[in-house]
């Protein structure tokens, strides 16, 4: 069987639809770089472009201007270095663990030095080529996650042999309330970052994420490093979302039925029917990222109809109460919207007691992939 033909069987076969609209992304990049200009703006693509396929994200954010992409995991650096551009520079959030030191310096990743440890492990390998490795530098300025602390700053910076072989390109920190702006904790922590930059005085600083770029021009630094407000996700809570949707979800239709009073629906019989009611069953269910938390709680669309989800959502399956639709409406093989024009991703979210972050993340590859280009939207 040929790629072609396998290609064209999975897209029939497929439990749904799952749209990812690569103009939205760029114009959200572009958004943002203009909100943070002059500086230059990077983009986080970890964790396959939030779920959303990195080697499609990442060359249309190359195409838009981008050239530093941060991934968490060295092997996601290695995965997406074929994707790229040689000018793109590609940088390993969560440092490395040893023994990838020397792979990692033959494929020009630059790691995020988090630890002394890591700090001496890199320092260790560009001595042993007789070189100077670049590197990035991560303060922990009160998230206690990644990063050094004060104290092993100061070791660091009192045997200045440790950095032997090392360049401090970028000095950064991560916000842990910074999509909550009236949080105290952004000023401690600005504060904080501006100590450790105050040491480093030759270093870029990138300290913005997504909610960082709205926070004022104090935050932003040299390098802004958005992550969901590049996918459609709300940067600030509480606030409207200035970013465009890039995700829509829909899901087809397995089976239709007409229930009377009584019926238990699901498992666990943790919805019983009260009158006549008319259910559809989906072909999506959380293996394919439909969070559990969204049994008898969410709802799928059709056009302006709102379809409440009842029972528990199954492995492969949910359960849709379909009465205010006119009898025979659905039929199996149509689609219903789970993420699109009629639900954003943080009502989803909402509803399943979860942030837009992991209902990303999670979308499985049972659906078919449709990727829209700047170029044909």
């Amino acid at each position: 069987m040929t790629m072609d033909v396998q290609s064209d069987i999975e897209g029939r076969a497929a439990c749904g639809v799952l749209t990812i609209d690569l103009g939205a992304l760029v114009e959200n990049y572009q958004q943002l770089s203009q909100r943070n200009a002059p500086e230059k703006t990077a983009a986080v693509v970890k964790a396959d472009a939030y779920g959303l396929g990195v080697a499609e994200v990442a060359p249309a954010l190359y195409e838009a201007g981008c050239r530093d992409f941060f991934v968490a995991h060295f092997i996601e650096a290695v995965r997406l270095k074929p994707h790229l551009p040689v000018d793109a520079r590609i940088l390993v959030l969560n440092g490395l663990m040893p023994g990838s030191e020397a792979d990692c310096a033959n494929l020009g990743v630059v790691p995020v030095l988090n630890s002394l440890e890591q700090v001496a492990n890199w320092s260790a390998t560009a001595r042993a080529r007789n070189t100077t490795l670049p590197a990035a530098l991560q303060a922990d300025t009160g998230m206690s996650r990644l990063g050094l602390e004060p104290r092993e700053l100061e070791t660091l910076l009192a045997e200045a042999h440790r950095l032997d072989g090392i360049h401090i390109d970028i000095v950064m920190s991560h916000l842990a309330c910074g999509d909550e702006p009236a949080h105290d904790a952004n000023a401690r922590q600005l504060e904080r970052m501006r100590a450790v930059r105050a040491r480093f005085p030759e270093a870029k600083l990138s300290f913005a994420n997504s909610a960082g770029i709205f926070l004022g021009d104090d935050f932003r630094g040299d390098v802004a490093r958005p992550g969901i407000a590049l996918y459609g996700g709300a940067p600030l809570g509480g606030h409207d979302n200035p970013m465009r949707q890039v995700v829509r979800l829909e899901v087809g239709v397995v089976q239709t039925r007409t229930v009377q009073a009584g019926a238990e629906v699901g498992y666990g019989a943790s919805f019983v029917v009260r009158s006549e009611m008319r259910l559809a069953t989906i072909a999506a269910g959380y293996a394919d990222g439909l969070p559990r938390h969204l049994s008898n709680a969410g709802a799928a669309y059709l056009g302006d109809v709102r379809l409440p989800i009842v029972g528990r959502v199954s492995m492969d399956s949910i359960i849709l109460d379909v009465t205010a639709l006119p009898a025979g409406t659905l039929k199996l093989g149509d689609m219903v919207e789970l993420i699109g024009p009629h639900q954003t991703l943080e009502a989803i979210a909402l509803d399943a007691g979860t942030i837009s972050y992991e209902i990303l993340t999670s979308l499985g590859r049972r659906y078919r992939r449709r990727y829209l280009s700047p170029a044909a939207r």
